[in-house]
């Protein structure tokens, strides 16, 4: 047996900075060698960021990614650093010929293993994910090549995310053709309870494998996906080693105890189990154990609560679109309501309340608590805020244009998002879009109204878990929170009945039932993707069920316009749910 020192840089790249990428794979490598570590590990497609969709099919993209590897290889031998071994995620290519449905110029999602100024060897994932968020028989072909290197005696073997979360492939290959570790880059999205389903997995493909394994993943908000991090390392049992934070980076190290090896270098060819046939290329770096050296303590941070984990994750996806798309400030339109709050206070954790700026727009139908309570959010959180009328705006519109009933309420809606935009574009603020699931599940907002912004914070989370968040911010900080307040929720947007408030003595549930009904009527059907029939065997009521469906169906339309927002649930809006707008299929009880 031979100790290793494993330090996993759970890291958050930009999506297309490869220099900057590059800059900071240079910075958590000399973190690593200043903290003795042996290998270090770089997450799934750290070069280039995950995920980079069609960018990936552009030739001058992936010529790019193949030169900075090249390029960062032989930087870590100039500073100082090529001794210690890297593996690291990129775009590669497969030099296939061109053909009718692969893609263009056949990328490889990859890893590579840098030493001493070049690059040893390179895999690419064996396992293609094409379902939910991902699409990657749209942009890759598959590999088929496990590397096996031996590090001070010790064998060593890499695989890609997906090549976990399937049977047969680099794990069933792993276990045959024997190795002391496995090590595997990832960039696995966060949605809730993952975090359980992911320890397990690693666990049962450790045992199948036969030996340790050292799962480091991707932390940071890109677009609709938040990624939270979360690194595991196992033993050869499926026991947790260590265990990194949640939703921050940082560098895991931990020692292994692990089996020496003699097999023969060379290539060897293996049946992967799923119908293919796997290239084992073993390559040796160092034949000697290192001396005896005392082992560090392992680290196994602790979890979130389920509700606090998508708080934070909110709180990460808002930094980072701000962030990385170049924002100095947020703008948002407050109304003394659950959601407008929930979001507040989710923007000023992110960025810090001196950069959120929200506006106050009572109308005629406003009630005095709701500009009360709004007022109340700005003195306890210290954001910048501005009160704007639209009383006299609406009349005005109303003077030329004949508008009564929904159209009328909508004006109001409308107007308040004119302001915002305004406000946007003469000041530079991202616009925060404050609806949740619910309401865009049913279409209850307006279009070019309240659905107008940038980024929707909220846009993933149904009704009962922006009361359940809010609750939760008002009892729980955190020192990565960039917001001080305590309780910085006014009590009574928690609880008094919701409102639009765009007509006189207007409640939610004049137009929807109450969220507690209706939320699970909508898990069922949006993200269950039950049929009428089911639904009504579940339990639900046979005419809410056929109400409910209408509205959901019906504005598929308003939610192919909707902002987007960071996806916490199964199945989002957006990535995960794809229907057609023109769509006369109607869900009927059988």
């Amino acid at each position: 047996m031979a100790l290793l020192r494993i330090a996993l840089a759970q890291t958050n790249p930009i999506v297309g900075d490869l220099t900057a990428n590059a800059d900071s794979l240079v910075r958590w490598t000399r973190d690593a060698a200043d903290r003795g570590a042996h290998l270090a590990l770089f997450t799934e497609m750290f070069l280039t960021g995950y995920p980079v969709e069609d960018l990936v099919l552009r030739t001058s993209f992936v010529d790019a990614s193949i030169r900075a590897l090249e390029q960062v290889a032989a930087r870590l031998a100039d500073e100082g650093l090529g001794e210690l071994p890297v593996v690291v995620g990129y775009v590669d290519r497969a030099g296939l010929a061109p053909r009718v449905g692969q893609p263009k110029g056949a990328p490889l999602d990859a890893a590579a293993l840098l030493h001493r100024g070049r690059i040893v060897t390179r895999t690419a994932k064996h396992h293609l994910p094409n379902y939910g968020v991902f699409d990657e028989y749209r942009y890759f072909v598959r590999g088929d090549r496990l590397p096996i290197f031996r590090l001070h005696g010790v064998d060593v073997a890499i695989a890609v995310c997906e090549d976990l979360w399937q049977e047969g492939g680099p794990v069933a290959v792993v276990g045959e053709a024997g190795a002391g570790l496995l090590v595997v880059p990832n960039a696995s999205p966060y949605e809730r309870e993952k975090d359980d389903v992911r320890l397990e997995l690693v666990a049962r493909r450790a045992r199948e494998a036969g030996c340790a394994l050292v799962y480091a993943n991707q932390v940071g908000g890109q677009d609709e996906l938040v990624f939270d991090g979360d690194s595991l390392v196992v033993d050869g049992s499926g026991a947790l080693v260590a265990r990194a934070g949640q939703f921050r980076e940082e560098l895991l190290v931990v020692d292994l105890d692990l089996p020496v090896s003699d097999a023969e270098p060379g290539l060897f060819p293996f049946d992967a189990g799923d119908g293919t046939t796997i290239t084992v290329e073993r390559v040796v770096l160092s034949a000697e154990p290192v001396a005896p050296y005392e082992p560090v303590t392992p680290e196994v941070e602790p979890r979130l609560d389920d509700t606090g984990e998508v708080y934070h994750a909110l709180v990460l996806a808002v930094r980072d679109y701000v962030a990385k798309n170049g924002f100095g400030s947020v703008i948002l339109g407050l109304s003394g309501g659950i959601d407008s709050a929930l979001t507040a206070a989710i923007a000023s954790d992110a960025i810090g309340p001196e950069r959120v700026h929200v506006v106050m727009m009572p109308s005629r139908y406003s009630s005095e608590h709701s500009l009360g309570d709004a007022e109340e959010l700005v003195r306890r959180q210290g954001i910048n805020a501005r009160i704007v009328p639209i009383s006299d705006i609406v009349d005005g519109f109303e003077k030329e244009i004949a508008l009564s009933g929904l159209a009328a309420e909508n004006l109001q809606a409308r107007v308040r998002g004119m302001i915002l935009m305004g406000l946007s574009n003469e000041h530079g603020h991202l616009v925060l879009t404050t609806g949740n699931k619910s309401e865009l599940a049913t279409g209850y907002s307006t279009l070019y109204g309240d659905s107008a912004g940038g980024f929707a914070p909220i846009k993933d989370v149904p009704k009962t878990m922006v009361w359940a968040l809010a609750r939760w911010r008002n009892e729980h900080t955190d020192p990565s929170f960039l917001m001080s307040a305590e309780r910085p929720i006014p009590d009574n947007s928690i609880t008094k009945e919701p409102s639009a408030e765009l007509r006189p003595d207007q409640r939610d549930t004049d137009s929807l039932p109450p969220y507690e009904v209706l939320d699970r009527l909508l898990d069922d059907y949006v993200e269950k993707d039950m049929g009428s029939a089911e639904l009504i065997a579940a339990g639900h009521d046979p005419a809410l069920v056929a109400r409910i469906i209408r509205l959901v169906d019906l504005a598929e339309y308003k939610r192919r316009q909707y902002p987007p927002g960071p996806k916490i649930t199964p199945k989002n809006f957006g990535r995960d749910r794809r229907l057609p707008i023109t769509n006369r299929w109607r869900e009927t009880p059988s």
